[in-house]
């Protein structure tokens, strides 16, 4: 997993979370997906999309520099809504025929398990038994 500029190891703690690479693949589905909308969309759902989109992981990125975990749990809950916004967003581009069933489906269940992580991760942020540091080996794994 080598995320830093240099092809070492990652810069930043948020570059070691699975939870921020499942959103980037997230972001770089729904880039793919919209693709294929009409142009008149660009600046309409095409953007929304997009914008919820990347705000999955850059809540994340965010989050994981604040100083507290309770902060890093309010980003990470932010990056969650994001996912549910980008879900309601592909509803609403099925139902006008942007989609198919089938890539309708794929962007979902990729939305239901980002946010079942995203979920995990709040949990153990919020937990008093963890520890303060904000990157356990759990949550390197969420």
């Amino acid at each position: 997993m080598s995320v830093s500029p240099d092809g070492g190891k990652p810069v930043f703690n948020f570059q070691k979370l699975t939870v921020w690479h499942k959103a980037l693949s997230f972001s770089d589905e729904v880039y793919t997906l919209s693709r294929s909308f009409p142009a008149e969309e660009r600046f309409g759902l095409i953007s929304q999309m997009r914008r919820a989109a990347v705000s999955v992981a850059s809540n994340i990125a965010e989050g994981s520099s604040r100083s507290s975990r309770a902060d890093f749990a309010r980003f990470v809950e932010i990056a969650a809504g994001s996912v549910f916004e980008v879900v309601a967003q592909a509803s609403i581009a099925q139902r006008q025929g942007f989609t198919t069933n089938q890539e309708y489906d794929k962007l979902s269940l990729q939305a239901a398990d980002l946010s079942r992580m995203l979920s995990g991760l709040r949990k153990s942020l919020i937990s008093p038994t963890l520890n303060t540091q904000h990157s356990t080996k759990d949550e390197e794994n969420v």
